[in-house]
C-alpha cells in the first residue's frame, strides 16, 4: 500500500477537534505508525515566547529516564586525564587537533560533541562547520564541561537537547514506537517538566500553547495541555 494511502488511513483514526490525554495520544501514535522501521516518536511544543528576544530564548537539555532507543555516537575534544576519562566513560572518539583536522576535511560521523572548556579555542576553528549541524559544544546544554565522564554517560543514555525555533516551537524525540506506553509517558513528562522549568521570567500570557505528538511518518496528535501540566506538577 502506498505511503500516502497509509497516512490517510492513519489520519482517519484521529479526531482533529480533540486534545487527547498523554496516554491516549501515545496509544494512537503506536496504532497509527505504519513504516516498516521502528519510527522515532517526536514531541512538538508551541511556546508563548518571542525567540527573537534574548531573554525569551528557551534552550537546555534533559536526560530521558527511559533512553531514546538508539545508539548515540559521542565525540569528545579533550587532552590528558580528561581524554582518558572520556574514553573510560565510553566516548566513541576522543582527541584534539587531530579531530579538528578530520572535521575540516568533511567528517561528521558522530551525533554529539563534548569539549572541556580549555579546548574551546581549538574547537572554535570549526564552529562554522559544527554550528549549522547543531553539533557545537555549548555550556548551556552541558556539553562544555570538565566533567566529561558524566557528560558522555548522559549523552549515551539518552540526553536530549532542545532549543526554541523562530516560530516559538520546540521539537524533540521522546523514544521509539516500539517503546511501551509507560516508557514514552515517562520521557514526555521529563521533557515537559524541563520546558516548564525553563520558562523565561519575561514570557507573558500563556506559556504552553500547544503540545503535539507524532511518529516519524505518522500524523500529528494534539495533547491536552492542562493534562500535561497536571502530570508535571
Amino acid at each position: 500500500m502506498p505511503a500516502a494511502k497509509k497516512l490517510k488511513e492513519a489520519k482517519a483514526k484521529i479526531d482533529r477537534t480533540r486534545a487527547y490525554s498523554v496516554e491516549e495520544a501515545i496509544a494512537l501514535v503506536k496504532e497509527t505508525a505504519f513504516a516498516k522501521f521502528d519510527e522515532t516518536v517526536d514531541l512538538c511544543v508551541r511556546l508563548g515566547v518571542d525567540p527573537r528576544k534574548a531573554d525569551q530564548m528557551v534552550r537546555g537539555a534533559v536526560v530521558m529516564p527511559n533512553g531514546l532507543g538508539k545508539t548515540v555516537r559521542v565525540l569528545v575534544f579533550a587532552k590528558g586525564e580528561k581524554a582518558q576519562e572520556a574514553q573510560a566513560a565510553g566516548a566513541d572518539y576522543v582527541g584534539a587537533d587531530d579531530l579538528v583536522a578530520k572535521i575540516q576535511e568533511g567528517w561528521f560521523d558522530f551525533d554529539t560533541a563534548i569539549a572541556t572548556p580549555d579546548m574551546m579555542g581549538t574547537v572554535g576553528k570549526i564552529g562554522k562547520l559544527l554550528g549549522p549541524r547543531g553539533l557545537m559544544p555549548n555550556p548551556k546544554v552541558g556539553t562544555v564541561t570538565f566533567d566529561v565522564g558524566r557528560a558522555v554517560s548522559e549523552s549515551k543514555s539518552g540526553k536530549v537537547e532542545y532549543r526554541v525555533e523562530k516560530a516559538g516551537i520546540i521539537h524533540a524525540p521522546v523514544g521509539k514506537v516500539s517503546f511501551d506506553v509507560e516508557k514514552l509517558h515517562g520521557n514526555i513528562v521529563a521533557l515537559m517538566d524541563a520546558l516548564i522549568k525553563a520558562k523565561p521570567s519575561t514570557a507573558k500570557g500563556t506559556y504552553l500553547k500547544k503540545v503535539c505528538i507524532s511518529s516519524t511518518m505518522g500524523p500529528g496528535i494534539n495533547i491536552d495541555v492542562p493534562g500535561v501540566q497536571a502530570l508535571v506538577k
